[in-house]
């Protein structure tokens, strides 16, 4: 009884904020086409089928634009003071900011898959990912800057790799970020 229970709570879970967003979405549709339906009848004295939609999407956009323009950049302005003035909470945020910014970012920087040679006795090998290849800040023109990701974490090693040492991968760098997190389980897609 209480496994039954408790898939019903996650059913609901799972289906209330989709429910809820039809919901306020109909019936902001049915008070848009209505009273778009009242004037145009009222002042040209004829009706327009789907006119609501209309009306619904030029809501939408403008809500949209409110949200992003009056209350999403003011908080964000805010957010950004608030950080600045912590030391290690800016350290923190920038850095977290600066990670997730490198797999879904404008400027993604996983991209350049590679696997390296990180023991020349046993020929093991890991895959990773270039960062940085120019290290000329720490006087190391022959050495290339890689991330390796750790397997069912958020988290990962910076190496600092001799060039030699690197073979680049031909693959999608999703894929192989997907298969590195993944501990090698998901495998290769068949594309």
């Amino acid at each position: 009884m209480k496994k039954i229970i408790n898939y019903l709570l996650q059913g609901v879970l799972y289906i209330a904020p989709l429910g809820i967003t039809a919901y306020i979405i109909y019936t902001v549709f049915m008070f848009m086409d209505s009273i778009s339906q009242k004037l145009i009848t009222k002042f040209f004295d004829i009706e327009i089928p789907g006119l609501g939609v209309l009306s619904l999407l030029i809501f939408l956009i403008f809500v949209g634009f409110l949200g992003r323009t009056i209350i999403a950049q003011p908080l964000k302005t805010i957010f950004r003071k608030v950080i600045e003035r912590i030391p290690l909470l800016k350290f923190v945020y920038t850095a977290l900011n600066d990670l997730f910014s490198a797999f879904v970012g404008k400027e993604k920087k996983f991209s350049q898959p590679v696997l390296v040679k990180v023991n020349m006795v046993s020929n093991l090998e890991k895959l990773g990912f270039i960062t940085e290849e120019n290290l000329e800040v720490l006087d190391e023109l022959d050495k290339v800057a890689v991330y390796f990701p750790h397997s069912y974490n958020f988290s990962g090693e910076l190496f600092i790799v001799p060039k030699e040492h690197i073979k680049p991968v031909n693959i999608n760098s999703s894929q192989v970020m997907k298969f590195i997190v993944s501990a090698g389980l998901t495998g290769w897609d068949k594309d």
